[in-house]
Formats: C-alpha cells, structure tokens, sequence
C-alpha cells in the first residue's frame, strides 16, 4: 500500500505549489490544522506573509484555520489591527506618525475596534482572490467563490460568494449535513480516513447518506 501523506511536510508533492501551511506558520496567533494546504505558483511557503495582512499578535486576535482546508492562490486574511478608530469624528491613525501626534493621541491600537478572533473550519474551500475579514466564522464544508469579500459569518455547507458575500445555497440537505456534522471525518486516525476515502469522493449522495447513518448509529 502507498504511504499516507504526512501533513508535516511543507510540501506534500513534487509540484511544490501547494503547501501544508502549519508547518511554515512563526505567528503566535495563527494555528493551522493538518492537511490544510495554500496553493500558490508564485511563493505557496509565504502565506503567513503575503496572505495574513496586519498580523499583530499583541492586539489579542487570532487566525484559526480547521483541517483539510483549500485556500486557492491571492485568498487574503485582514486582521483586526488593519481597522481604524471609529469611536471619534475622524478615523485617522495620528498617533503612528510620531512628534506631537503622538503627545496629543491616546495609543493607536488601544482604540481600534476588536472583532475577535477570525475561525476558519475544517474542509473549507476558499476560491481564488477571495478576502476574509477580521472576526468572520467560517463553517466546516463551507465554499467561498472566488473572488468574494466575507464580511458576515458563513453557515457549515454553504456557498457564498459576491462582495460583500452572500448566501448562494446549501451544499446538501439538512440530513446529510447534520450527519457530516456529527461524523467528523477530518478527526479520522490516517489509517481510517484512507478506508472511507472513497465514500467521500462518491457522487451518490443517498449512498452517502445511508452509510453515515450505518457509522453513526
């Protein structure tokens, strides 16, 4: 039997445009699950660079991003510190400048709003150039078109797309989605997971249905 791909890879092929982030990840603040891979023909290893925009752990939010995710090529994550202050007349940063701006402004992070932390689920798929912003909940088997900005929380086994992003469909009956829901696949040891593989890929959703129902009763 071939080997099980190991998901502590940077790259878990020849091609070398996909890249299983988790393992090129320094930030404190984003936590990456197994297998979820950026692909990128360009630089796929600089995700947390290119990809991750405003990324300062000391404002307190953080990036999480579940298993098994897709994140095609130019998918961006603006995080909380890009905001400016919306409490007062004007939004503008004076206090980064330095000089007397700083003397007469209260420090510039302490005033930007905070959305909390932005939390991706597991076999999420994100089209390419799409733009996720800060303190959006993305749920597990959730598809984002290409190109769209997510400025609301989107359901498990949705597709949303446009800008601002909205509802395009359910993937699947409730039935069936409740069922992935409950079973979990991602959290499948390796070996179980290469056993039920082909049931994931099977196009007969009422085949699917009934043996998750079998595993889950």
């Amino acid at each position: 039997m071939n080997k099980i791909p190991n998901p502590n890879v940077v790259f878990p092929n020849e091609y070398k445009t996909s890249c299983f982030i988790k393992n090129v990840i320094t930030a404190p603040n984003i936590i990456v699950g197994d297998y979820t891979y950026y692909d990128d023909a360009v630089d796929p290893a600089g995700f947390e660079k290119n990809n991750v925009l405003f990324n300062y752990p000391e404002f307190g939010d953080r990036l999480i991003i579940g298993k098994f995710c897709q994140i095609a090529s130019g998918v961006q994550f603006i995080m909380g510190p890009a905001n400016h202050r919306l409490c007062s007349v004007t939004p503008y940063p004076f206090h980064v400048f330095g000089g007397a701006w700083v003397e007469n402004t209260p420090p510039h992070m302490e005033q930007l709003p905070h959305k909390g932390d932005t939390v991706i689920g597991n076999d999420v798929w994100l089209g390419r150039n799409s733009v996720v912003m800060p303190g959006i909940k993305i749920g597990d088997g959730a598809i984002i078109a290409a190109y769209s900005v997510v400025t609301k929380d989107v359901p498990a086994y949705t597709v949303y797309g446009g800008n601002p992003a909205k509802f395009i469909k359910a993937r699947f009956d409730n039935e069936l989605i409740n069922l992935l829901l409950r079973f979990r696949w991602w959290d499948l040891p390796p070996e179980q997971l290469v056993d039920i593989l082909p049931l994931l890929c099977d196009p007969n959703l009422n085949k699917v249905k009934q043996v998750l129902q079998e595993q889950l009763a």
